[in-house]
């Protein structure tokens, strides 16, 4: 899939994936794709959650072993 931005959020546990998501969105502009590599196993959740919450379209979800990537659609 193509994106705009790359966020690269492994490593971190919540909220922190979240919140860099949050900052990362601002910078883009309505309709563009931010990507997110993430390990934390709560991430999914988190991420439904947010875009429920913030009005941004998640696009998709997947897991590679231990490592999630989002596609999240700014609105």
């Amino acid at each position: 899939m193509n994106f705009d931005k790359e966020l690269d959020a492994r490593g971190l546990n919540c909220p922190l994936p979240i919140l860099r998501t949050k900052k990362s969105l601002a910078e883009l502009s309505t309709g563009q794709i931010l990507k997110i590599s993430a390990t934390d196993p709560g991430a999914v959740k988190d991420f439904q959650a947010f875009a429920k919450q913030t009005g941004n379209e998640l696009l998709s979800s997947a897991q590679n072993d231990a490592e999630f990537v989002f596609y999240m659609k700014k609105s």
